[in-house]
């Protein structure tokens, strides 16, 4: 049966922490010339950090308001909230139920979702199925953030001088007999990669404990490194996926927005496809690599400076921890 009722996106928005880092910061903590082997090999010059006083909520609250107000939507008239976060406000309960109080967003339903940096593109995947399937939820924000600075052993060369805070949001909105909107998704896990990065103390497994603390396990951690390969094979394997399930050849994408930890991945990606390396928008250059939130933010930003207008078609890859892959197609 054909759909008559679709999710598309309506508006978009992010924020950073008004603390920036640069790279000169670890050159002179570190006693060694860090900023050269970033600006070469990942292209960071520098990110953002959250203030101490600053959570994961604030981050989600300030991105949120932001894309209510391009959509000209009042916070009582959101049906959900999905924050993707895998550095929530507590370990119980969720930051979107905080998020929900403080927004004003009364009628909203909320829960947070979790596979890492994977996060929002299956938030978004889940949220535009929400409004395919039940008349209930006409308007759904989906926000993905990152708090990691919170997390970072900040001596520690490997994860400290690329991890970053930040969050990007987009509303979704129901429409009939749309040509726009949500088009098809994939979810992929392989999950053998599991224990290979993450924060492993804090939950069931390894609860915080004086122990653990002293370990350093309650930190962002590199325990092994990940085939350099493997992101570009696994995201060139799901755009195909979804072209071949929508019907059009690569070269008809407009947009890549694809999980931004390291340039050269989506480079190589898009060599694999035959694609320009400008249909790839990127942030990592003044943001730093912010896990959730950075394919929202890239979104935002492109569309702000007028890359992507209505009507392209934008494909949204994300990867992360466990290791989660996760796929969506739009048409705007």
């Amino acid at each position: 049966m054909e759909r008559k009722r679709n999710a598309v996106i309506l508006a978009s928005g992010m924020y950073v922490p008004e603390q920036v880092v640069p790279n000169s910061y670890f050159n002179e903590m570190l006693g060694q010339d860090v900023d050269s082997w970033l600006r070469e090999n990942v292209h960071i010059y520098e990110r953002r950090w959250a203030a101490e006083d600053e959570s994961t909520s604030d981050l989600v609250l300030k991105a949120a308001r932001q894309t209510l107000e391009r959509a000209k939507v009042k916070p009582e008239e959101l049906d959900l909230i999905i924050v993707a976060t895998d550095t929530p406000e507590y370990v119980s309960p969720s930051t979107a139920s905080k998020v929900q109080y403080l927004l004003g967003a009364e009628k909203a339903g909320t829960f947070d979702l979790n596979t890492a940096c994977a996060g929002f593109v299956t938030a978004l995947d889940t949220a535009s199925k929400y409004i395919r399937d039940d008349e209930n939820y006409q308007k759904v924000l989906v926000v993905g953030a990152y708090a990691m600075s919170k997390y970072l052993d900040k001596t520690d060369k490997k994860t400290a001088n690329l991890f970053a805070d930040g969050a990007g949001a987009v509303l979704l909105g129901a429409e009939e007999n749309s040509e726009r909107g949500f088009l098809a998704s994939q979810l992929k896990t392989q999950g053998q990669y599991h224990d290979w990065m993450g924060i492993y103390a804090g939950g069931t497994k390894e609860p915080v404990t004086a122990g653990v603390v002293e370990r350093k396990d309650h930190k962002l951690k590199f325990v092994k490194r990940f085939p350099t390969e493997l992101n570009p094979t696994i995201w060139s394997e799901m755009i195909l996926s979804l072209c071949k399930r929508i019907g059009v050849e690569v070269q008809e994408v407009d947009h890549f927005f694809i999980t931004q930890i390291n340039i050269n991945s989506i480079w190589a990606t898009l060599d694999k496809l035959g694609v320009p390396h400008e249909k790839a928008h990127t942030v990592m250059h003044y943001y730093g690599y912010t896990g959730s939130a950075c394919i929202p933010m890239a979104l935002d930003e492109a569309w702000q400076m007028g890359k992507v207008k209505r009507g392209d078609l934008v494909f949204f890859i994300g990867s992360g921890g466990g290791l989660s892959f996760a796929s969506a197609a739009f048409r705007l």
